[in-house]
């Protein structure tokens, strides 16, 4: 990018948010009213955040009265299920509304801190933070597990984060790894047009009724926070949204659970005695959380992660995690979810600048 095409940043900021999707949003959203001196990154070159590296047919689990960030509910949708060109329209609303402070597209390379200041260094310059709220999700993290002949199959890997609709595979035989929500939607989404799709899994698939979508999956969620749920929690996890796609695949019997690879080979897998032959596979295994830019400042774990107390690190209290699922929050990683942590940390944040409270 040419530099005249750079926003130009602020030497200093009292908050700097990294990533500007839901979760960037929601904290950038508490910061107004708060009146707090802040600057949300994002590296995407406009709104939506990872909305816009889905597949097009993903739909979101819940109506979008169930999905709205804090202070604007999402607007009603002719469908029950709102696709996510409709997220994106939204997303993009909600900043120009609260006409929050986003600079794009920076990004973030490294992240260091002294006795004065966290200082995030882009490639549009440096920042001295106050505090920093990071909020860059999973999605630019994907993980692949490891297995035994995988550098010798001669076929297409891909993982989710990087499948953008079932037109790609049109004709081929295709393994979806993975028996989790986006495993069973994928391999929905590609029954029409693969010429075989193998849905392949650790685990058998276990569906929540029909009946049941996000809004079940957040009210258990709120309900953990106050520590009532274990009963639900537990019926709720691991378990499959049957959305529209999915119901009628599984009625038709087209989603056939196979056992988790053995071994790959050049041509595809080798599962118990059975050999299969695919042409590409595609990886639905979950991410891991994107904090490579802020390794400088060693915060985690053996577990992967930050130690966190509430949504602030342990190290160093002046960084602050929001959305990433519920190691910082039950239902953080949700638009509909993100609100509360975000909040919360933001109040903190705020009255230890010594702003008086407000929102």
């Amino acid at each position: 990018m040419p530099d005249r095409e750079r926003p130009s940043l602020p030497e200093r900021a009292d908050v700097v948010v990294i990533g500007g999707g839901q979760a960037g949003l929601a904290c950038g959203y508490w910061l107004e009213r708060q009146g707090v001196d802040y600057l949300i990154l994002d590296d995407q070159s406009g709104p939506g955040g990872a909305w816009q590296s889905t597949w097009t047919s993903l739909r979101l689990f819940s109506p979008a009265s169930f999905s709205s960030l804090p202070g604007r509910p999402m607007p009603a949708h002719p469908d029950t299920f709102p696709p996510v060109e409709h997220v994106l329209d939204y997303l993009a609303d909600y900043e120009q509304r609260y006409r929050l402070t986003i600079a794009r597209p920076v990004r973030v390379l490294d992240t260091t801190a002294d006795d004065e200041a966290v200082r995030v260094r882009t490639d549009a310059g440096t920042i001295a933070a106050r505090y920093v709220i990071n909020a860059t999700g999973t999605w630019r993290a994907p993980f692949v597990p490891q297995i035994e002949g995988q550098d010798r199959y001669r076929g297409r890997q891909l993982h989710s984060a990087h499948y953008r609709g079932p037109d790609d595979f049109a004709g081929e035989r295709v393994a979806v790894v993975g028996g989790g929500n986006s495993g069973v939607q994928i391999a929905a989404d590609l029954i029409q047009q693969a010429s075989a799709v193998h849905l392949v899994s650790l685990t058998r698939l276990r569906y929540l009724p029909d009946d049941v979508d996000g809004r079940h999956l957040f009210k258990s969620a709120t309900e953990r926070i106050a520590g009532n749920a274990a009963e639900q929690e537990n019926q709720l996890a691991g378990k499959i949204v049957a959305m529209p796609a999915v119901r009628d695949a599984r009625e038709r019997g087209a989603l056939r659970l196979r056992a988790m690879f053995d071994r790959m080979t050049p041509e595809g897998a080798v599962i118990g005695r059975s050999q299969i032959e695919v042409d590409s596979i595609i990886w639905c295994t979950g991410y891991r959380p994107a904090l490579r830019h802020l390794r400088s400042l060693k915060l985690r774990t053996k577990d992967g992660v930050p130690a966190v107390e509430g949504q602030r690190s342990v190290k160093d209290p002046r960084v602050a995690f929001v959305g990433y699922g519920d190691w910082t929050g039950p239902a953080s990683a949700t638009i509909i979810g993100v609100g509360r942590t975000a909040k919360a940390v933001v109040r903190e944040i705020s009255a230890e600048l010594g702003h008086a409270e407000g929102g």
